[in-house]
């Protein structure tokens, strides 16, 4: 089968309603998660490094590193190193499924069916459209919200109307306008945090001990598992925005420029933030009034804006992605602006949670990004494990059958989800079995989600993904 061209499968539609769009900016993107046709491919993979770089120069970022230091009680440099592994291994999942993404011209759900099946990837979809979608939009907007505050004298709740339609109107145009925001606005964020972050450091005590005076196993593996929560978080959306490139690019430049600008603008802003800690005790109950107040008025003001608009490039991603991935689960919406519907749906629903999250911003943050790296782990764990699988790229009408199972896939997900948080998760509401006794372990469970929903995988989905490569050889 050609790649890019549709199936006979209504889903891939007949159609291909990309094939007008091309590199066009300032137009809605048409569809939904058809392949994209060889004429509407464009773009090379060095513009991945600014996709990636500009969503994660933002608030959100910063306070990984706060919270690590604040909340989990390491020292500065025990921050660094734990932030920089769990950031390395998000990274490297990112960089395998970002050189997925030219082959079929396909969303990342869409990939997903490969693991999952047809029906039973609504599972993961589910997922990714509720905690990303919906929770990363909100997250970010109330980071966005308190920095028009601090910097207008407004209230936070205009300040979240005012980040949510900007980020909105980005996201319901698509592809090619998210595209350019990102890369016009990644430069621009880098200088002005660049800039804070050389007056935080002139002041940081960055030799301060730990709370404890010594290394806290727990704290730091906790710490792992939010920045590791925090970069894997974007993984689901990684084909997105890959699936446009021509099928000739370089699957190693791909993956390589898409998780370069992942890692680096990750660990260097929560870097950041575990340094600002370090320099006295908050002064405010506005975390990003917090982070700015040791900051000259010009360069504070500066940076508070830039936490705006870092927002906006957040979740300019975090929205459309989420829609695509609602689309995916197989809602029937008039085709041409089916994507561009959901996105306006998202955006109403993201603003009411953030608007509900505005009240205790700090503890929702925190619980939140381990409640995504709990599904993220065994959902990678399934999806490489069928990489390992499979001798031979997958087929374009596979991922559109609507009879393709794979119940194996499923099984290993809810295996290794439900096993780790039971097991193994460390929040303030609940407490996993294996951690009451052994309270040093920290929070792993996204760790051992993945290794738990691998190994099932490759016990239980064996003979089907072999039976689906002789089907659709």
């Amino acid at each position: 089968m050609t790649i890019g061209a549709p199936t006979d499968n209504p889903d891939a539609t007949a159609t291909a309603p990309q094939s007008g769009y091309g590199n066009k900016v300032l137009a809605v993107e048409p569809g939904g998660n058809e392949p994209i046709p060889l004429d509407a491919r464009h773009g090379n993979p060095r513009g991945l490094f600014w996709t990636w770089t500009a969503p994660n120069l933002e608030f959100a970022t910063i306070f990984v590193g706060v919270i690590s230091v604040l909340y989990f009680g390491l020292s500065f440099w025990q921050a660094v190193a734990a932030m920089a592994i769990g950031n390395l291994l998000g990274a490297a999942a990112h960089f395998l499924l970002s050189a997925e993404g030219p082959l079929h011209g396909v969303p990342q759900m869409v990939l997903g069916r490969l693991s999952f099946g047809h029906r039973g990837n609504v599972l993961p979809a589910t997922f990714m459209a509720v905690m990303c979608g919906v929770g990363w939009f909100a997250t970010n907007s109330v980071s966005g919200a308190f920095a028009l505050s601090t910097l207008f004298g407004v209230t936070p709740l205009l300040g979240l109307v005012i980040i949510v339609v900007a980020q909105t109107a980005f996201a319901f145009f698509g592809h090619n306008l998210v595209q350019r925001f990102e890369r016009i606005a990644a430069p621009v964020l880098a200088v002005v945090f660049v800039i804070a972050a050389v007056i935080i450091f002139s002041k940081s005590q960055v030799s301060t001990p730990a709370a404890d005076g010594g290394f806290s196993l727990g704290g730091f593996l906790l710490t792992v598992g939010a920045a590791f929560g925090y970069t894997a978080g974007w993984t689901p959306y990684a084909a997105d925005y890959t699936r446009y490139l021509p099928p000739t690019v370089s699957r190693l430049q791909t993956g390589l420029f898409a998780s370069a600008g992942l890692f680096i603008s990750c660990t260097f802003l929560m870097i950041v933030g575990a340094a600002s800690v370090t320099i006295g005790d908050p002064t405010s109950d506005n975390p990003t009034e917090a982070f700015t107040a040791n900051l000259p008025t010009a360069v504070a003001d500066l940076t508070l804006l830039a936490i705006a608009v870092g927002a906006v490039a957040a979740n300019a991603i975090n929205v459309y992605s989420g829609a695509m991935a609602f689309v995916t689960m197989g809602f029937r919406l008039p085709v041409g602006i089916q994507r561009a519907l959901v996105t306006v749906f998202f955006g109403v629903v993201g603003f009411l949670v953030a608007w509900w999250a505005l009240a205790d911003a700090a503890a929702s943050y925190e619980a939140f990004l381990l409640l995504v790296a709990y599904w993220i782990g065994p959902w990678l764990g399934v999806v490489f494990a069928d990489r390992l699988l499979r001798k031979e790229p997958p087929s374009l009408a596979l991922l559109y059958d609507t009879r393709y199972t794979n119940w194996g896939g499923v099984a290993a997900f809810v295996l290794g989800l439900v096993a780790s948080v039971l097991l193994f998760c460390n929040q303030e509401r609940f407490v996993g079995y294996v951690v009451r006794a052994v309270p040093e372990l920290g929070d792993v469970g996204a760790f051992v989600g993945f290794v738990i929903a691998f190994v099932a995988y490759l016990i239980l989905a064996r003979r089907r993904v072999e039976e689906s490569q002789r089907q659709y050889a």
